[in-house]
Protein backbone atom coordinates (compact mmCIF):
# COMPACT_ATOMS: atom_id res chain seq x y z
CA UNK A 1 0.00 0.00 0.00
CA UNK A 2 2.78 2.37 0.69
CA UNK A 3 4.99 1.95 -2.12
CA UNK A 4 2.02 2.17 -4.25
CA UNK A 5 0.57 5.19 -2.82
CA UNK A 6 4.56 6.60 -3.52
CA UNK A 7 3.98 5.76 -7.21
CA UNK A 8 0.78 7.15 -7.65
CA UNK A 9 1.89 10.22 -6.33
CA UNK A 10 4.66 10.20 -8.90
CA UNK A 11 1.99 9.07 -11.29
CA UNK A 12 -0.07 12.40 -10.40
CA UNK A 13 2.88 14.76 -10.42
CA UNK A 14 4.11 13.38 -14.21
CA UNK A 15 0.46 13.44 -15.22
CA UNK A 16 0.30 17.28 -13.96
CA UNK A 17 3.57 18.27 -16.31
CA UNK A 18 2.25 16.60 -19.09
CA UNK A 19 3.11 17.06 -22.01
CA UNK A 20 6.35 19.27 -21.31
CA UNK A 21 8.38 17.70 -24.10
CA UNK A 22 6.42 15.53 -26.09
CA UNK A 23 7.59 13.32 -29.27
CA UNK A 24 5.52 11.57 -30.71
CA UNK A 25 7.61 11.29 -33.81
CA UNK A 26 9.08 7.88 -32.35
CA UNK A 27 8.01 4.33 -33.69
CA UNK A 28 4.81 3.22 -31.64
CA UNK A 29 5.35 1.25 -28.87
CA UNK A 30 4.46 -2.71 -29.18
CA UNK A 31 0.75 -3.44 -28.64
CA UNK A 32 -0.73 -3.53 -25.23
CA UNK A 33 -1.97 -7.45 -24.45
CA UNK A 34 -5.46 -6.14 -25.45
CA UNK A 35 -5.69 -2.73 -27.19
CA UNK A 36 -8.79 -1.32 -28.56
CA UNK A 37 -10.07 -2.29 -31.94
CA UNK A 38 -7.99 0.61 -33.97
CA UNK A 39 -6.76 1.34 -37.48
CA UNK A 40 -2.94 1.68 -38.03
CA UNK A 41 -2.92 5.31 -39.82
CA UNK A 42 -4.55 8.22 -38.45
CA UNK A 43 -7.77 9.64 -40.07
CA UNK A 44 -9.87 11.85 -38.99
CA UNK A 45 -13.14 10.66 -37.23
CA UNK A 46 -16.40 11.68 -36.48
CA UNK A 47 -17.81 11.86 -33.07
CA UNK A 48 -21.21 10.28 -33.10
CA UNK A 49 -22.98 13.61 -33.20
CA UNK A 50 -26.91 12.99 -34.29
CA UNK A 51 -29.78 12.25 -32.83
CA UNK A 52 -30.31 8.92 -34.54
CA UNK A 53 -27.23 7.92 -32.87
CA UNK A 54 -27.10 8.91 -29.57
CA UNK A 55 -30.84 7.18 -29.21
CA UNK A 56 -28.60 3.78 -30.75
CA UNK A 57 -26.41 4.15 -27.86
CA UNK A 58 -28.83 4.60 -25.21
CA UNK A 59 -30.40 1.36 -26.94
CA UNK A 60 -27.15 -0.72 -27.21
CA UNK A 61 -26.14 0.69 -23.44
CA UNK A 62 -29.73 -0.85 -21.90
CA UNK A 63 -29.49 -3.65 -23.98
CA UNK A 64 -25.91 -4.61 -22.90
CA UNK A 65 -27.00 -3.84 -19.02
CA UNK A 66 -29.79 -6.04 -19.55
CA UNK A 67 -27.56 -8.74 -20.89
CA UNK A 68 -24.88 -8.52 -18.04
CA UNK A 69 -28.45 -8.73 -15.63
CA UNK A 70 -29.29 -11.57 -17.10
CA UNK A 71 -26.05 -12.79 -16.79
CA UNK A 72 -25.59 -11.99 -13.07
CA UNK A 73 -28.85 -13.85 -12.44
CA UNK A 74 -28.21 -16.69 -13.89
CA UNK A 75 -25.21 -17.22 -12.25
CA UNK A 76 -26.35 -16.92 -8.87
CA UNK A 77 -27.19 -13.02 -8.57
CA UNK A 78 -24.70 -11.04 -6.97
CA UNK A 79 -21.56 -10.12 -8.64
CA UNK A 80 -22.07 -13.69 -10.06
CA UNK A 81 -22.25 -12.18 -13.43
CA UNK A 82 -18.68 -11.50 -13.34
CA UNK A 83 -15.86 -13.99 -12.64
CA UNK A 84 -13.75 -12.86 -10.02
CA UNK A 85 -10.63 -14.08 -9.65
CA UNK A 86 -7.05 -13.94 -8.34
CA UNK A 87 -5.68 -10.67 -9.29
CA UNK A 88 -3.28 -10.61 -12.05
CA UNK A 89 0.33 -9.39 -10.40
CA UNK A 90 0.47 -6.39 -12.26
CA UNK A 91 -2.08 -5.22 -10.33
CA UNK A 92 -0.34 -5.07 -7.31
CA UNK A 93 -3.42 -6.24 -5.12
CA UNK A 94 -3.42 -8.46 -1.90
CA UNK A 95 -5.05 -11.70 -2.24
CA UNK A 96 -8.38 -10.73 -0.16
CA UNK A 97 -9.02 -8.42 -3.12
CA UNK A 98 -10.41 -10.08 -5.97
CA UNK A 99 -10.28 -9.05 -10.02
CA UNK A 100 -12.55 -9.73 -13.12
CA UNK A 101 -12.99 -8.62 -16.57
CA UNK A 102 -16.20 -7.05 -17.77
CA UNK A 103 -16.36 -6.99 -21.79
CA UNK A 104 -18.70 -3.82 -23.43
CA UNK A 105 -18.81 -2.68 -26.66
CA UNK A 106 -16.47 -0.35 -27.98
CA UNK A 107 -19.29 1.67 -30.05
CA UNK A 108 -22.89 1.68 -27.81
CA UNK A 109 -24.42 1.95 -31.14
CA UNK A 110 -23.09 -1.37 -32.32
CA UNK A 111 -23.61 -3.44 -29.01
CA UNK A 112 -22.35 -6.51 -30.96
CA UNK A 113 -19.64 -4.73 -33.00
CA UNK A 114 -15.64 -5.05 -31.32
CA UNK A 115 -15.64 -5.12 -27.75
CA UNK A 116 -13.23 -4.23 -25.10
CA UNK A 117 -12.38 -5.31 -21.69
CA UNK A 118 -12.63 -3.50 -18.32
CA UNK A 119 -10.88 -4.93 -15.36
CA UNK A 120 -12.51 -4.92 -12.01
CA UNK A 121 -11.90 -5.22 -8.18
CA UNK A 122 -13.45 -6.65 -5.44
CA UNK A 123 -13.37 -6.56 -1.71
CA UNK A 124 -16.57 -8.50 -0.52
CA UNK A 125 -18.27 -7.21 2.85
CA UNK A 126 -16.63 -8.28 5.81
CA UNK A 127 -20.23 -8.71 6.97
CA UNK A 128 -18.56 -7.63 10.96
CA UNK A 129 -20.64 -7.22 13.72
CA UNK A 130 -23.89 -8.27 11.87
CA UNK A 131 -24.10 -5.84 9.64
CA UNK A 132 -26.54 -6.26 6.82
CA UNK A 133 -25.06 -6.74 3.08
CA UNK A 134 -25.98 -3.76 1.35
CA UNK A 135 -24.76 -4.95 -2.11
CA UNK A 136 -21.59 -3.22 -4.46
CA UNK A 137 -20.51 0.75 -3.76
CA UNK A 138 -18.34 1.47 -6.97
CA UNK A 139 -15.64 4.25 -7.08
CA UNK A 140 -13.85 6.40 -9.35
CA UNK A 141 -11.14 8.45 -8.60
CA UNK A 142 -11.33 10.67 -11.33
CA UNK A 143 -8.48 12.46 -13.74
CA UNK A 144 -10.24 11.34 -15.95
CA UNK A 145 -7.36 8.63 -16.62
CA UNK A 146 -7.13 7.62 -13.04
CA UNK A 147 -7.67 4.04 -11.93
CA UNK A 148 -9.66 3.18 -9.09
CA UNK A 149 -8.10 -0.91 -8.86
CA UNK A 150 -6.85 -0.15 -5.62
CA UNK A 151 -10.35 1.29 -4.00
CA UNK A 152 -10.86 -2.01 -2.41
CA UNK A 153 -8.10 -1.64 0.08
CA UNK A 154 -9.67 0.98 2.00
CA UNK A 155 -11.36 -1.97 3.89
CA UNK A 156 -8.51 -2.05 6.00
CA UNK A 157 -8.37 1.35 7.18
CA UNK A 158 -9.13 2.66 10.24
CA UNK A 159 -12.78 4.85 9.50
CA UNK A 160 -14.17 2.55 6.79
CA UNK A 161 -15.03 -0.85 9.13
CA UNK A 162 -19.06 0.05 9.08
CA UNK A 163 -19.32 0.78 5.28
CA UNK A 164 -16.73 -2.51 4.37
CA UNK A 165 -18.91 -4.89 6.42
CA UNK A 166 -22.22 -3.78 4.39
CA UNK A 167 -20.94 -3.25 0.98
CA UNK A 168 -18.89 -5.10 -1.33
CA UNK A 169 -16.27 -2.38 -2.34
CA UNK A 170 -15.91 -2.64 -6.43
CA UNK A 171 -12.56 -0.47 -8.04
CA UNK A 172 -12.34 -0.43 -11.71
CA UNK A 173 -9.91 1.07 -14.25
CA UNK A 174 -12.42 3.46 -16.42
CA UNK A 175 -12.05 2.23 -20.65
CA UNK A 176 -8.26 3.24 -21.79
CA UNK A 177 -7.11 2.93 -18.23
CA UNK A 178 -4.30 0.67 -17.30
CA UNK A 179 -5.24 -2.73 -19.12
CA UNK A 180 -8.98 -1.69 -20.02
CA UNK A 181 -8.04 -0.87 -23.78
CA UNK A 182 -5.12 1.04 -22.85
CA UNK A 183 -4.73 4.16 -24.44
CA UNK A 184 -1.66 5.76 -25.65
CA UNK A 185 -0.52 9.13 -27.23
CA UNK A 186 3.50 9.09 -26.91
CA UNK A 187 6.16 7.03 -26.66
CA UNK A 188 5.90 6.77 -22.46
CA UNK A 189 9.89 7.24 -22.77
CA UNK A 190 9.75 10.15 -23.84
CA UNK A 191 7.19 11.03 -21.53
CA UNK A 192 9.12 10.62 -19.02
CA UNK A 193 12.30 12.37 -19.71
CA UNK A 194 13.72 15.16 -18.21
CA UNK A 195 14.53 18.33 -17.23
CA UNK A 196 11.38 20.89 -19.05
CA UNK A 197 12.14 24.29 -19.11
CA UNK A 198 9.30 26.65 -18.79
CA UNK A 199 9.81 30.04 -19.33
CA UNK A 200 7.94 32.07 -16.52
CA UNK A 201 6.69 34.29 -19.53
CA UNK A 202 6.55 32.42 -22.55
CA UNK A 203 7.29 34.14 -25.81
CA UNK A 204 5.38 33.80 -29.13
CA UNK A 205 7.81 31.70 -30.39
CA UNK A 206 8.16 29.50 -27.53
CA UNK A 207 4.11 29.28 -27.64
CA UNK A 208 3.97 28.61 -31.36
CA UNK A 209 6.63 25.79 -30.44
CA UNK A 210 4.05 24.60 -27.67
CA UNK A 211 1.16 24.71 -30.40
CA UNK A 212 3.30 22.61 -32.93
CA UNK A 213 3.88 19.89 -30.20
CA UNK A 214 0.09 20.09 -28.77
CA UNK A 215 -1.18 19.07 -32.39
CA UNK A 216 1.67 16.79 -32.99
CA UNK A 217 0.32 14.76 -29.93
CA UNK A 218 -3.15 14.98 -31.05
CA UNK A 219 -1.58 13.29 -34.53
CA UNK A 220 -0.19 11.00 -32.11
CA UNK A 221 -3.08 9.97 -30.30
CA UNK A 222 -5.37 9.56 -33.30
CA UNK A 223 -2.55 7.18 -34.98
CA UNK A 224 -1.72 4.98 -32.00
CA UNK A 225 -5.71 5.02 -31.28
CA UNK A 226 -6.91 5.15 -34.82
CA UNK A 227 -10.99 5.07 -35.43
CA UNK A 228 -11.49 3.85 -31.37
CA UNK A 229 -10.33 7.42 -30.59
CA UNK A 230 -13.92 9.12 -30.91
CA UNK A 231 -14.79 6.53 -28.00
CA UNK A 232 -13.14 7.69 -25.16
CA UNK A 233 -15.57 10.03 -23.53
CA UNK A 234 -17.65 10.71 -20.54
CA UNK A 235 -21.01 9.58 -22.13
CA UNK A 236 -19.08 6.18 -22.57
CA UNK A 237 -17.48 6.08 -19.45
CA UNK A 238 -21.37 6.34 -17.64
CA UNK A 239 -22.74 3.78 -20.28
CA UNK A 240 -19.78 1.52 -19.43
CA UNK A 241 -20.69 1.52 -15.26
CA UNK A 242 -24.63 1.18 -16.28
CA UNK A 243 -23.04 -2.57 -17.46
CA UNK A 244 -21.18 -2.85 -14.13
CA UNK A 245 -23.84 -1.63 -12.42
CA UNK A 246 -25.71 -4.63 -14.15
CA UNK A 247 -23.17 -7.13 -14.16
CA UNK A 248 -22.55 -6.81 -10.45
CA UNK A 249 -26.41 -7.85 -10.11
CA UNK A 250 -27.43 -4.71 -8.10
CA UNK A 251 -30.85 -3.35 -9.75
CA UNK A 252 -29.47 0.66 -8.82
CA UNK A 253 -25.85 1.86 -8.14
CA UNK A 254 -24.24 2.94 -4.84
CA UNK A 255 -21.59 5.42 -6.14
CA UNK A 256 -18.46 7.48 -5.00
CA UNK A 257 -17.35 9.76 -7.32
CA UNK A 258 -14.31 11.81 -6.89
CA UNK A 259 -13.10 15.33 -8.88
CA UNK A 260 -13.96 13.85 -12.41
CA UNK A 261 -15.58 11.19 -10.73
CA UNK A 262 -18.27 13.47 -9.87
CA UNK A 263 -18.81 14.69 -13.18
CA UNK A 264 -19.17 10.86 -14.42
CA UNK A 265 -21.42 10.54 -11.32
CA UNK A 266 -23.55 13.57 -12.48
CA UNK A 267 -23.91 12.13 -16.36
CA UNK A 268 -24.94 8.68 -15.34
CA UNK A 269 -27.56 9.52 -12.91
CA UNK A 270 -28.64 12.36 -15.62
CA UNK A 271 -28.76 9.59 -18.36
CA UNK A 272 -29.94 7.06 -15.86
CA UNK A 273 -31.83 8.38 -13.06
CA UNK A 274 -34.13 4.83 -12.38
CA UNK A 275 -30.96 3.32 -11.65
CA UNK A 276 -29.46 5.32 -8.80
CA UNK A 277 -29.12 4.16 -5.29
CA UNK A 278 -27.19 6.68 -3.03
CA UNK A 279 -24.16 8.83 -4.47
CA UNK A 280 -21.12 10.73 -2.71
CA UNK A 281 -19.53 13.38 -5.04
CA UNK A 282 -16.67 14.76 -3.52
CA UNK A 283 -14.57 17.99 -4.79
CA UNK A 284 -17.30 18.38 -7.97
CA UNK A 285 -16.38 19.57 -11.78
CA UNK A 286 -18.95 22.54 -12.28
CA UNK A 287 -21.30 20.32 -14.52
CA UNK A 288 -22.69 23.77 -16.55
CA UNK A 289 -22.31 22.09 -20.21
CA UNK A 290 -21.46 25.63 -21.09
CA UNK A 291 -18.16 25.37 -18.86
CA UNK A 292 -17.20 21.79 -20.08
CA UNK A 293 -14.55 21.82 -20.39
CA UNK A 294 -12.39 24.87 -21.73
CA UNK A 295 -14.06 27.79 -18.91
CA UNK A 296 -13.55 24.77 -16.04
CA UNK A 297 -9.88 24.61 -16.71
CA UNK A 298 -9.05 28.57 -16.70
CA UNK A 299 -11.46 28.96 -13.53
CA UNK A 300 -9.15 25.81 -12.10
CA UNK A 301 -5.87 28.19 -12.74
CA UNK A 302 -7.45 31.27 -10.75
CA UNK A 303 -8.12 28.33 -7.85
CA UNK A 304 -4.45 26.89 -8.13
CA UNK A 305 -3.69 30.36 -7.68
CA UNK A 306 -5.61 30.71 -4.47
CA UNK A 307 -4.17 27.76 -3.56
CA UNK A 308 -0.89 28.39 -4.21
CA UNK A 309 -1.59 31.56 -1.77
CA UNK A 310 -2.52 29.32 0.94
CA UNK A 311 0.49 27.22 0.60
CA UNK A 312 3.13 30.45 0.83
CA UNK A 313 1.00 32.03 4.07
CA UNK A 314 1.01 29.09 5.79
CA UNK A 315 5.24 28.85 5.31
CA UNK A 316 5.22 32.19 6.30
CA UNK A 317 3.31 31.21 9.39
CA UNK A 318 6.33 28.80 10.55
CA UNK A 319 8.77 30.61 9.30
CA UNK A 320 10.90 30.31 12.73
CA UNK A 321 10.82 26.51 11.33
CA UNK A 322 11.75 26.79 7.64
CA UNK A 323 13.43 30.30 7.34
CA UNK A 324 11.73 30.98 3.70
CA UNK A 325 10.61 34.26 5.08
CA UNK A 326 7.35 35.58 7.34
CA UNK A 327 5.35 36.59 4.44
CA UNK A 328 3.76 34.89 0.99
CA UNK A 329 5.82 37.47 -1.00
CA UNK A 330 9.18 36.53 0.91
CA UNK A 331 8.09 32.57 0.04
CA UNK A 332 7.23 33.22 -3.10
CA UNK A 333 10.75 35.28 -3.64
CA UNK A 334 12.88 32.29 -2.54
CA UNK A 335 10.71 30.16 -5.04
CA UNK A 336 11.69 32.24 -7.55
CA UNK A 337 15.05 32.04 -6.69
CA UNK A 338 14.77 28.05 -6.58
CA UNK A 339 13.33 28.39 -9.74
CA UNK A 340 16.16 30.66 -11.51
CA UNK A 341 19.25 28.47 -10.26
CA UNK A 342 16.97 24.81 -11.79
CA UNK A 343 16.52 26.81 -14.91
CA UNK A 344 20.54 26.95 -15.15
CA UNK A 345 21.26 23.79 -13.46
CA UNK A 346 18.67 20.99 -13.08
CA UNK A 347 18.48 19.66 -9.61
CA UNK A 348 19.66 16.35 -10.08
CA UNK A 349 20.39 16.85 -13.36
CA UNK A 350 16.64 16.07 -14.21
CA UNK A 351 14.23 18.39 -12.50
CA UNK A 352 13.90 21.79 -14.18
CA UNK A 353 11.91 24.39 -14.05
CA UNK A 354 8.67 22.02 -15.55
CA UNK A 355 9.37 19.06 -13.28
CA UNK A 356 9.74 21.92 -10.51
CA UNK A 357 6.38 23.74 -10.88
CA UNK A 358 4.61 19.75 -11.56
CA UNK A 359 6.42 19.41 -7.90
CA UNK A 360 4.77 22.15 -6.02
CA UNK A 361 1.59 21.84 -7.94
CA UNK A 362 0.77 19.15 -6.28
CA UNK A 363 1.06 21.53 -3.11
CA UNK A 364 -1.99 23.33 -4.34
CA UNK A 365 -4.08 19.73 -4.36
CA UNK A 366 -2.91 18.41 -0.74
CA UNK A 367 -1.64 20.44 2.10
CA UNK A 368 -0.45 16.80 3.01
CA UNK A 369 2.50 17.70 1.62
CA UNK A 370 3.21 21.03 2.70
CA UNK A 371 6.00 20.11 5.08
CA UNK A 372 7.69 18.04 2.18
CA UNK A 373 7.78 21.01 -0.42
CA UNK A 374 8.94 23.94 2.23
CA UNK A 375 11.49 21.37 3.31
CA UNK A 376 12.37 21.15 -0.05
CA UNK A 377 12.97 24.61 -0.36
CA UNK A 378 14.50 25.49 2.27
CA UNK A 379 17.37 22.93 2.02
CA UNK A 380 17.56 23.83 -1.61
CA UNK A 381 18.55 27.70 -0.70
CA UNK A 382 21.38 25.91 2.00
CA UNK A 383 22.98 24.58 -0.49
CA UNK A 384 20.94 21.05 -0.90
CA UNK A 385 19.43 20.18 -3.92
CA UNK A 386 19.14 16.52 -3.28
CA UNK A 387 15.79 16.80 -0.86
CA UNK A 388 14.02 19.23 -4.01
CA UNK A 389 15.43 16.25 -6.64
CA UNK A 390 14.00 13.26 -4.82
CA UNK A 391 10.64 15.04 -4.26
CA UNK A 392 10.15 16.34 -8.30
CA UNK A 393 12.37 14.32 -10.59
CA UNK A 394 10.43 11.90 -13.10
CA UNK A 395 10.74 8.34 -12.18
CA UNK A 396 11.09 6.29 -14.96
CA UNK A 397 8.70 3.40 -13.32
CA UNK A 398 6.39 5.23 -14.18
CA UNK A 399 6.16 6.58 -17.37
CA UNK A 400 4.02 3.86 -18.65
CA UNK A 401 1.23 4.71 -16.37
CA UNK A 402 1.55 8.11 -16.48
CA UNK A 403 1.49 8.61 -20.49
CA UNK A 404 -1.09 6.42 -20.64
CA UNK A 405 -3.25 8.77 -18.13
CA UNK A 406 -2.67 11.79 -20.12
CA UNK A 407 -3.90 10.36 -22.92
CA UNK A 408 -6.93 9.59 -21.31
CA UNK A 409 -7.32 12.86 -20.05
CA UNK A 410 -6.57 14.27 -23.10
CA UNK A 411 -9.19 12.45 -25.08
CA UNK A 412 -12.16 12.15 -22.77
CA UNK A 413 -11.52 16.12 -22.01
CA UNK A 414 -11.58 16.49 -25.89
CA UNK A 415 -13.88 14.36 -27.08
CA UNK A 416 -16.77 15.51 -24.65
CA UNK A 417 -16.97 19.29 -25.78
CA UNK A 418 -16.23 21.58 -28.53
CA UNK A 419 -12.88 23.88 -27.67
CA UNK A 420 -12.19 26.66 -29.23
CA UNK A 421 -10.06 26.00 -32.50
CA UNK A 422 -8.45 29.43 -32.80
CA UNK A 423 -4.99 29.86 -31.12
CA UNK A 424 -5.71 33.68 -30.90
CA UNK A 425 -8.79 32.96 -28.51
CA UNK A 426 -6.39 30.34 -26.12
CA UNK A 427 -3.78 33.19 -26.19
CA UNK A 428 -6.28 36.15 -25.61
CA UNK A 429 -7.81 34.15 -22.62
CA UNK A 430 -4.78 32.85 -20.60
CA UNK A 431 -2.66 36.22 -21.32
CA UNK A 432 -5.20 38.06 -19.89
CA UNK A 433 -6.17 35.08 -16.74
CA UNK A 434 -2.15 34.82 -16.23
CA UNK A 435 -1.62 38.02 -15.57
CA UNK A 436 -3.80 37.53 -11.75
CA UNK A 437 -3.11 33.30 -11.88
CA UNK A 438 0.64 33.10 -13.35
CA UNK A 439 1.42 30.09 -11.03
CA UNK A 440 -0.45 27.28 -13.12
CA UNK A 441 -2.00 29.67 -16.21
CA UNK A 442 0.01 28.62 -19.33
CA UNK A 443 0.70 25.00 -18.24
CA UNK A 444 -2.72 24.57 -17.83
CA UNK A 445 -2.93 26.12 -21.43
CA UNK A 446 -0.45 23.75 -22.89
CA UNK A 447 -1.52 21.12 -21.55
CA UNK A 448 -5.21 21.32 -23.01
CA UNK A 449 -3.97 22.40 -26.21
CA UNK A 450 -4.03 19.38 -28.58
CA UNK A 451 -8.20 19.94 -27.79
CA UNK A 452 -7.72 22.88 -30.48
CA UNK A 453 -6.54 20.54 -33.19
CA UNK A 454 -8.09 17.34 -31.97
CA UNK A 455 -8.75 15.02 -35.03
CA UNK A 456 -12.29 14.14 -33.65
CA UNK A 457 -14.64 16.51 -35.01
CA UNK A 458 -16.95 17.47 -31.91
CA UNK A 459 -20.70 18.53 -32.67
CA UNK A 460 -22.48 17.22 -29.97
CA UNK A 461 -22.87 19.25 -26.82
CA UNK A 462 -22.04 17.68 -23.21
CA UNK A 463 -24.77 15.98 -21.45
CA UNK A 464 -27.00 18.75 -19.71
CA UNK A 465 -26.48 17.22 -16.19
CA UNK A 466 -30.28 17.70 -14.01
CA UNK A 467 -32.00 17.43 -17.60
CA UNK A 468 -33.36 14.29 -16.28
CA UNK A 469 -36.93 13.13 -16.55
CA UNK A 470 -37.26 11.43 -13.17
CA UNK A 471 -36.48 12.76 -10.07
CA UNK A 472 -33.27 11.53 -8.19
CA UNK A 473 -32.85 10.07 -4.43
CA UNK A 474 -30.90 11.68 -2.10
CA UNK A 475 -27.36 12.48 -3.18
CA UNK A 476 -24.73 14.16 -1.03
CA UNK A 477 -22.35 16.18 -2.37
CA UNK A 478 -19.03 16.99 -0.54
CA UNK A 479 -16.59 20.08 -0.96
CA UNK A 480 -13.42 22.18 0.37
CA UNK A 481 -14.21 25.83 0.39
CA UNK A 482 -10.50 26.67 -1.09
CA UNK A 483 -10.39 23.79 -3.83
CA UNK A 484 -7.96 24.82 -5.98
CA UNK A 485 -8.65 21.87 -8.76
CA UNK A 486 -12.40 22.00 -8.88
CA UNK A 487 -13.34 25.55 -7.23
CA UNK A 488 -16.26 25.51 -4.93
CA UNK A 489 -18.58 27.09 -7.15
CA UNK A 490 -18.83 24.00 -8.71
CA UNK A 491 -20.79 22.38 -5.81
CA UNK A 492 -23.73 24.19 -4.93
CA UNK A 493 -24.25 23.98 -9.30
CA UNK A 494 -23.94 20.32 -9.27
CA UNK A 495 -26.11 20.32 -6.05
CA UNK A 496 -28.63 22.85 -7.85
CA UNK A 497 -28.87 20.72 -10.86
CA UNK A 498 -29.10 17.08 -8.84
CA UNK A 499 -32.31 18.36 -7.57
CA UNK A 500 -34.07 18.79 -4.01
CA UNK A 501 -32.89 15.66 -2.60
CA UNK A 502 -29.59 17.02 -2.66
CA UNK A 503 -27.51 17.83 0.29
CA UNK A 504 -24.24 19.89 -0.10
CA UNK A 505 -21.39 19.52 3.11
CA UNK A 506 -19.06 21.92 2.92
CA UNK A 507 -15.32 21.99 4.87
CA UNK A 508 -15.14 25.52 5.48
CA UNK A 509 -11.73 27.63 5.30
CA UNK A 510 -9.44 24.12 3.55
CA UNK A 511 -8.76 23.40 0.22
CA UNK A 512 -7.49 20.04 0.07
CA UNK A 513 -8.80 18.03 -3.07
CA UNK A 514 -11.16 15.11 -1.88
CA UNK A 515 -12.40 15.43 1.54
CA UNK A 516 -14.00 12.34 2.24
CA UNK A 517 -11.81 9.48 3.21
CA UNK A 518 -9.93 10.19 6.30
CA UNK A 519 -8.84 14.15 6.23
CA UNK A 520 -12.24 15.57 7.99
CA UNK A 521 -13.97 13.34 10.73
CA UNK A 522 -16.86 15.92 10.46
CA UNK A 523 -17.25 15.07 6.82
CA UNK A 524 -17.21 11.29 7.00
CA UNK A 525 -19.78 10.91 9.49
CA UNK A 526 -21.79 12.37 7.12
CA UNK A 527 -20.58 10.04 4.05
CA UNK A 528 -20.94 6.78 6.14
CA UNK A 529 -24.21 7.92 7.48
CA UNK A 530 -25.35 8.25 4.21
CA UNK A 531 -24.02 5.50 2.79
CA UNK A 532 -25.65 3.13 5.62
CA UNK A 533 -28.81 4.32 6.14
CA UNK A 534 -29.59 6.63 3.14
CA UNK A 535 -29.85 9.70 5.42
CA UNK A 536 -28.32 13.06 4.40
CA UNK A 537 -27.81 15.85 6.92
CA UNK A 538 -30.66 18.79 5.18
CA UNK A 539 -29.76 20.84 2.27
CA UNK A 540 -26.43 22.36 2.87
CA UNK A 541 -24.48 21.86 6.38
CA UNK A 542 -21.12 23.22 7.16
CA UNK A 543 -17.94 21.30 9.11
CA UNK A 544 -14.75 23.19 10.57
CA UNK A 545 -11.50 22.45 8.70
CA UNK A 546 -9.63 19.65 9.20
CA UNK A 547 -6.01 20.72 11.10
CA UNK A 548 -3.43 22.03 8.70
CA UNK A 549 -0.01 19.90 8.55
CA UNK A 550 2.92 19.85 11.23
CA UNK A 551 5.77 22.43 10.31
CA UNK A 552 8.11 19.42 10.21
CA UNK A 553 9.31 17.29 7.76
CA UNK A 554 6.98 14.13 7.38
CA UNK A 555 10.04 11.81 7.87
CA UNK A 556 10.02 13.88 11.57
CA UNK A 557 9.28 11.66 14.12
CA UNK A 558 7.45 14.26 16.04
CA UNK A 559 5.43 14.70 12.82
CA UNK A 560 1.51 13.98 13.20
CA UNK A 561 0.71 10.78 11.71
CA UNK A 562 -1.19 10.93 8.40
CA UNK A 563 -4.89 9.95 7.93
CA UNK A 564 -5.40 7.22 5.83
CA UNK A 565 -6.86 8.71 2.70
CA UNK A 566 -8.33 7.23 -0.57
CA UNK A 567 -5.62 7.02 -3.44
CA UNK A 568 -5.09 10.59 -4.51
CA UNK A 569 -7.77 12.42 -7.04
CA UNK A 570 -6.77 14.09 -9.39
Amino acid sequence: MRTRTARRGAVVAALLLALGAPDVAAAPASPPPEAPPAAGTARTPDAPDTADTADAESAGASLVARRAALAAASRGGGAAGLDFRACPAVEDLPSHVRCATLRVPLDYARPDGPQISLTVSRATATGARGAAHQGALVQNPGGPGASGMSFPLVAGLSGWERIAAAYDLVGYAPRGVGRSAPLSCQDPASHARGPVQEPVHPSPAYKMRRLAQARAYARGCARRAGTALPYYSTANNARDLHVLRAALGEEKLTFMGASYGTYLGAVYATLYPRHVRRMVLDSPVDPDPRRIWYRNNLDQARGFEGRWRDFRAWVARHHAVYGLGSTPEAVQAGYERVRDAVARTPAGGTVGTGELRAAYLQAAYYDDVWPDRAAALAAFLRGDPSVLAAQAAPDPAAAAEAENATAVYTAVLCNDAPWPADWGTWDRDHTELARTAPFETWANAFLNLPCASWPVRVERSPVAVGSQPDRLPRTLVVAAERDGATPYAGAPELQRRLGAGASLVTETGAGSHGVAGGRNGCVDRHVERYLLTGATPGWRVTCAPHPEPAPVSLDDGAASARRALLPPVV
